[in-house]
């Protein structure tokens, strides 16, 4: 079965057929869901989620976008949905200078990662972290705290250079591939997939965002799964059905609390 480590299932763009959609996930081979708190009221759509579906699983965090609504109340309730039986990791968290590049925002937005690391560590859950136009902070941070996370973690969406992959793979952090594998003006991060051992590969789709060719520019769902599988099959010169196995074993390696 495929493992989905990274949807957000309870974005609007899926409010027309959310519940038939998610239903025929089990009938058409993905096993497993991680729906990802994308803002500050997907904390609670999230956990919805999770409760409604077998198979979903839920990440709290706060998304970087929002660091200038923390405030020590909100990363309280981050700690507390933590300890809900289904929430199986923290995120997605991060750095994101694309929009706001003042720089008391972008201070915001590091003190906001490393309290929800902190979250992390303490809880002993894994991370899953966004990092856009933020590469070194990213990568400084990271270091600096990689010690006190001993459950490690997915670079969501892997975007970066090849160097700061060896980096992070490393340190025993995951890669999250996505959609953008298969464009073909992605060369970096197809060279970056041909690096990476495939034990430190996880499939996600980011849904309903990044979808894959051959449905580029359409709602990407759970379902395009294969494309991706079958990409990152074709760089590696391996069978699709060996990726699916290995990313599967690797998510499970990652998210422990869910049972096989």
């Amino acid at each position: 079965m495929i493992f989905e480590t990274h949807a957000h299932y309870d974005d609007r763009a899926f409010d027309a057929d959310r519940d038939a959609l998610l239903s025929s996930m089990p009938e058409n081979g993905i096993g497993c869901i991680v729906n990802v708190c994308a803002d500050v009221e997907s904390l609670d759509t999230t956990i919805a989620l999770a409760k409604a579906y077998p198979y979903i699983y839920a990440a709290v965090g706060i998304h970087p976008e929002y660091a200038h609504r923390i405030t020590p109340d909100l990363l309280s309730e981050v700690a507390s949905l933590t300890k809900y039986e289904k929430t199986v990791a923290v995120g997605e968290i991060g750095l994101d200078y694309y929009w706001n590049k003042e720089e008391d925002h972008k201070q915001k937005q590091r003190e906001t990662l490393r309290a929800q690391l902190s979250i992390a560590g303490e809880t002993g859950l894994p991370f899953i972290i966004h990092s856009r136009d933020a590469a070194e902070d990213t990568l400084t941070i990271m270091k600096d705290t990689i010690k006190e996370l001993p459950a490690g973690g997915i670079m969501h969406c892997y975007s970066y250079s090849l160097e700061h992959a060896r980096e992070y793979l490393n340190m025993g952090i995951y890669l999250g591939i996505g959609g953008v594998v298969t464009y073909k003006n992605a060369q970096k991060l197809k060279d970056v997939v041909a690096y990476a051992p495939l034990s430190q590969l996880v499939l996600e789709t980011d849904c309903p965002y990044l979808t894959p060719v051959p449905y580029r520019g359409k709602r990407n769902s759970s379902l395009n799964l294969p494309f991706i599988a079958q990409e990152i099959a074709a760089i590696k010169g391996i069978p699709a059905e060996e990726v699916i196995r290995q990313t599967e074993e690797n998510a499970r390696n990652i998210f422990k609390k869910i049972r096989a």
